[in-house]
């Protein structure tokens, strides 16, 4: 009998039914239990750096539903507050981080000091891994090495992107060594998130969506190649999702070049393109639309079973296209998880 958690089976490559199921930001705002911890918090990095009320974050949807998952409660911001950058969160806004001119912004901090820096994360991972049951895999994370890249370039998620992309056609050097620099303390943040108890590791490229494509190549696949490589070495054996959300046609390069064991998808992906153009046999998760789960009804219920019917040959982990929203119903993902495990 196979005693891994159904995740790692699937992440492994095997084919498990019903499949394991979990769901994007599913520790959050669509949980009245996690507002009444989040008000505790004087803010959103005390909440990410105060162990006990992370892991608790981590923990409250598994205890709810049941997932075959936790993902770590933490930011990938976080990586960029400790090389140095000043970071917020600002209500309405989202998160504002101290914009970079040069790569030499990002290097008055080792690597590895970084990483150090985040321990209050790996005793989060700690407890949380006492405390899940030993079917449910533990989930760490780390934003991709473009998508944190660009927060640092543009100094804040909601704009065009625009700046950033000029770097990658102006300043292609430059945006290298910045792309180096946070691949690096990366992999050792990564690397202790497994040393601390991470069964699976997943990387959030939530910006890759509309690059060119030399352009994808060169931001989305390089860095992403070179730090799963550089975690390979370092010893992490464990499974790596790669999420280049947007992907678009891009995505078969994506999965043959980078060297990840899973590939996350999003909303738009097609099913009959995905099984066509990836490798029979290499997991994918998602790819729900938020949305529909928060508007329920028959709509959800087909989509829920077309997914499942459509990778039932393939190593498949159900999950969302994007984060879960707060608006949320909680029942809609209650009848999520029902079809999903009694059909």
């Amino acid at each position: 009998m196979n005693t891994k958690p159904k995740l790692i089976q699937v992440l492994e490559g095997q084919v498990v039914a019903p499949p394991p199921v979990w769901m994007m930001r599913q520790a959050g705002r669509h949980l009245p239990e996690y507002l009444e911890l989040r008000a505790r918090a004087k803010n959103f990095l005390d909440f990410c750096y105060t162990p006990s009320m992370a892991a608790e974050a981590t923990l409250q949807p598994v205890r709810r539903y049941g997932m075959d998952a936790a993902i770590l409660f933490a930011d990938i911001l976080l990586i960029l507050d400790t090389v140095g950058l000043s970071v917020r969160f600002e209500k309405g806004v989202g998160p504002i981080v101290q914009q970079i001119d040069t790569a030499a912004d990002l290097a008055k901090v080792t690597p590895q000091k970084a990483a150090d820096r985040l321990s209050p994360v790996y005793e989060t991972v700690a407890r949380v891994k006492a405390a899940l049951p030993d079917d449910t895999a533990l989930i760490g994370f780390a934003g991709s090495p473009w998508t944190v890249g660009l927060y640092a370039i543009e100094g804040r998620g909601k704009t065009d992107k625009s700046l950033a992309w000029r770097w990658a056609h102006g300043k292609p050097d430059e945006l290298a060594n910045v792309l180096d620099l946070i691949s690096e303390a990366t992999a050792h943040y990564m690397a202790a998130q497994v040393e601390a108890g991470a069964d699976a590791l997943m990387l959030f490229d939530s910006w890759a969506e509309g690059l060119p494509n030399n352009i994808f190549r060169e931001v989305i696949i390089a860095p992403t190649k070179k730090l799963v490589a550089r975690l390979r070495e370092m010893g992490v054996t464990v499974p790596i999702i790669g999420f280049p959300r947007g992907a678009s046609a891009m995505l078969p390069e994506y999965v043959q070049e980078t060297g990840i064991t899973a590939v996350g998808l999003d909303t738009a992906a097609v099913p009959a393109f995905v099984n066509a153009a990836l490798p029979a046999g290499f997991p994918v998760q998602g790819h729900l639309d938020p949305l529909l789960l928060i508007e329920g009804g028959q709509r959800l219920d087909d989509r829920v079973r077309e997914l499942i019917s459509a990778y039932e040959g393939r190593p498949h982990v159900f999950n969302l296209g994007h984060g879960i929203r707060p608006e949320t119903p909680i029942a809609h993902v209650e009848r999520v998880l029902e079809i999903i495990r009694k059909g």
